[in-house]
């Protein structure tokens, strides 16, 4: 039976030592109150931001996506590339004049403060802006060389709009593009990511640190003194990837089955960057667990609304309370995971009994590779129950 959606829940649970990953206005770690307990958060924004960059580190430099306002910049430039390197060969006055009429059809420069940005953040290809060029067909000095009225005119006939909203590369494929002043620019995201928060209660600490002028021999007190916010956790992280929205953003199956992997593997590995030196944070997950759906997303920080308070530890009792709910969830509602798949260090049954055996990281995403394959080529998933009765 065919399945329309395909759902990749991703679950992890990691620690955190004492960092500042992701901080508000004040400076103080991000928080929110749940359960009546405050808990350490992280904003999606801020692990989507990790996450496409851990992504963009397998893709070459040209093909990767950006998010700027300096597009026209960016045309600009390639513009003003050699012929032989693939660009049009303007001088800077010219390339910047073709480059802001090519742009105006979209409309995204017209409330700009700047005239070199576009009034918001646009996320596109690298490799769309080579699109722009080719429509130019070889006539980029001789349309530079006509007056404005003449330009906008030829400008008209080209497809600029369906130029950068089709071959965009998987990164905007899975987080998504929203230009609110020309709707045919947008993409649906794939992927949707939910807020970071600590199983437990957490307790903002400060650290008092001092720095000593290096030249400064007659006086020993410091050069400077400061405070910084931090606080530790272990977090409950949750994404979710819908393969469907995914194939209809690529359409190329065996892009899609790659591009899933991929982004599993970008989001296990991810991490925010703020005060990264001053706390070297980077850490791996205690837990990485794929639930595969094809009713419904389920997110299972419901397992903590009571926080964890764990004597010996918060990992080994947060794994444990997550296969807890996830039995539950099922058993309750008749709706358990098509299929799961886990990498995990904790030891006990219960675990066991709910996530299967733990696989090393490396094959869990060959695993949810072939499962996506199957259901781009078959429409379909063999439920958990019939695969392991084909296995032996």
């Amino acid at each position: 039976m065919s399945c329309p959606t395909l759902f990749v829940e991703v679950h992890i649970l990691q620690s955190l030592p004492p960092s500042n990953v992701n901080r508000d206005d004040s400076g103080t770690p991000k928080q929110a109150v749940y359960g009546g307990a405050r808990r350490a958060r992280v904003s999606s924004q801020a692990w989507k931001r990790a996450t496409r960059t851990e992504y963009a580190k397998d893709t070459a430099e040209a093909d990767r996506a950006t998010r700027t306002k300096r597009i026209a910049a960016l045309l600009v430039h390639r513009l003003a590339r050699p012929t032989d390197q693939d660009g049009a060969g303007l001088n800077t006055e010219q390339a910047e004049r073709l480059a802001a009429a090519l742009l105006e059809p979209l409309g995204i420069t017209k409330s700009a403060k700047k005239d070199d940005q576009s009034a918001y953040l646009l996320f596109f290809g690298k490799t769309q802006l080579d699109s722009l060029v080719r429509l130019l067909d070889g006539r980029a000095a001789e349309l530079a060389a006509l007056p404005d009225d003449d330009l906008k005119a030829e400008v008209k006939k080209l497809s600029i709009v369906k130029s950068l909203s089709t071959g965009y590369p998987a990164e905007v494929a899975l987080f998504g593009r929203m230009v609110a002043d020309l709707p045919a620019l947008n993409v649906d995201a794939s992927v949707q990511v939910a807020h970071a928060l600590s199983t437990h209660a957490v307790r903002t600490e400060f650290d008092y640190y001092t720095a000593v002028d290096d030249e400064n021999t007659d006086d020993h007190g410091a050069g400077m003194i400061g405070t910084v916010e931090f606080n530790s956790s272990t977090l409950y992280r949750y994404a979710v990837l819908g393969v469907h929205q995914l194939r209809d953003n690529l359409t190329d199956a065996e892009e899609t089955r790659s591009a899933a992997v991929r982004f599993v593997d970008a989001f296990t590995r991810s991490m925010p960057t703020g005060h990264q030196n001053a706390f070297a944070h980077r850490t791996l997950p205690h837990l990485v667990l794929l639930t595969l759906r094809t009713d419904q997303p389920v997110n299972l920080v419901s397992a903590y609304e009571e926080p964890v308070t764990g004597v010996a530890g918060l990992a080994s009792e947060s794994v444990v309370r997550l296969a807890d709910e996830l039995k539950a969830v099922g058993e309750t509602w008749g709706n358990a995971p098509l299929r799961t798949l886990a990498t995990y260090t904790t030891e006990g049954d219960k675990v066991a009994e709910v996530f299967g055996s733990s696989l090393p990281f490396p094959a869990l995403l060959d695993s949810v590779g072939e499962l996506v394959g199957q259901w781009l080529a078959d429409g379909g998933i063999t439920p958990a129950a019939t695969a392991e009765a084909d296995a032996r």
